[in-house]
């Protein structure tokens, strides 16, 4: 590029995926499949700003690292992690027969970019986090949003479970309860102040509770 060769800037992204020609097929096949999806869902505008995006970032880490080759394959990974993170249940057919939901093959592409990241070479790391600055960019908030609210049905997830376990009925003298002592009958002693419990053979030889009225 900086020889003059500047078709250079852009030529990388129409470089067809390498290896078995029947599998670049498939690929190319893949990302029209997802690319139109996801224009389908957001629109052409925001669809094109999304790669577009990638796109030029890449050319920003291949310009900080020139003599690191400048590769598509994280910008196409990035169109994959945003259909995979809208559309999570749709099914593909491994090699024609393995039925998988793409969002474990998205959860695998990021482990596979976790792992590159940190134990490759400081041109790669940029080269996917400059893919992959799209991805968040759009879906970061949702992502926060998201964790919030599971955090907090977590927690309503947990209380309910602990109330679920808590007995229902305690006696006031032994502390028995009906989790514990199953069989055990449980009574309300309407003479205390406020009605309090008590298993059978406490409750004809108590002490009433009074509770002392506040000033």
């Amino acid at each position: 590029m900086l020889a003059g060769e500047w078709w250079r800037l852009l030529s990388f992204v129409f470089t067809p995926p390498l290896g078995n020609p029947i599998f670049a097929v498939f690929a190319l096949y893949l990302l029209y499949f997802m690319g139109g999806a996801l224009e389908a869902h957001w629109g052409t505008l925001r669809y094109n700003l999304y790669v577009l995006i990638g796109i030029l970032l890449t050319i920003a880490a291949a310009f900080a690292f020139p003599f690191a080759p400048a590769t598509n394959t994280y910008v196409t990974g990035s169109i994959f992690l945003a259909f995979a993170y809208l559309f999570p249940d749709y099914t593909l057919y491994l090699f024609l027969i393995l039925p998988v939901r793409i969002k474990w093959l998205a959860l695998l592409t990021w482990l596979l970019y976790g792992y590159e990241f940190i134990f490759g070479n400081w041109a790669s790391r940029l080269l996917i986090l400059a893919a992959v600055a799209n991805f968040f960019l759009f879906f970061g908030k949702d992502i926060y949003y998201r964790a919030r609210h599971g955090h907090r049905q977590f927690k309503r997830q947990s209380s309910a479970i602990a109330n679920r376990d808590k007995p229902l009925h305690v006696c006031t003298v032994c502390g028995i309860n009906d989790k514990s002592h199953r069989t055990t009958e449980f009574r309300y002693c309407t003479k205390c102040e406020p009605p309090v419990a008590y298993c059978m053979e406490h409750l004809g030889n108590h002490q009433h509770a009074r509770t002392e009225p506040t000033s």
